[in-house]
């Protein structure tokens, strides 16, 4: 999903919240999951730099109507950032994107380096 490699070039303030992130390693490289829950796929951009993912975007709240105001609200509606080190240089990977039910997967395939 090439949508999700945006060109961000704003610096790290204003970030409050960090999604939690699962990694996986696989037989190819691997598999980062990112938990997104509410954030539009076009909300979300992806850098690399040497072996450092980064994740960053907004969730807004999509729900709020003229006239209401919260009584409780536990959920971050902000901008976020995360960022995931890799034992692998990231810049000859190859990432690929997936994005179910709030879940963004990203595919690192790396090329074992020759012995």
């Amino acid at each position: 999903m090439a949508g999700f490699f945006l060109n961000i070039s704003e610096g790290s303030q204003g970030f409050c919240w960090q999604p939690p992130v699962d990694v996986y390693r696989t037989p190819y490289g691997w598999v980062i999951k990112v938990e997104l829950s509410g954030v539009r796929p076009g909300e979300i951009a992806i850098e690399r730099e040497g072996s450092s993912l980064t994740v960053r975007g907004i969730r807004r709240d999509f729900v709020l109507e003229e006239g209401w105001s919260h009584h409780s609200m536990e959920i971050s509606y902000s901008q976020f950032e995360r960022t995931i080190q890799l034992p692998c240089n990231l810049l000859q990977a190859r990432l690929s994107t997936d994005y179910r039910e709030g879940m963004l997967l990203i595919h690192v395939d790396v090329e074992e380096e020759a012995s």
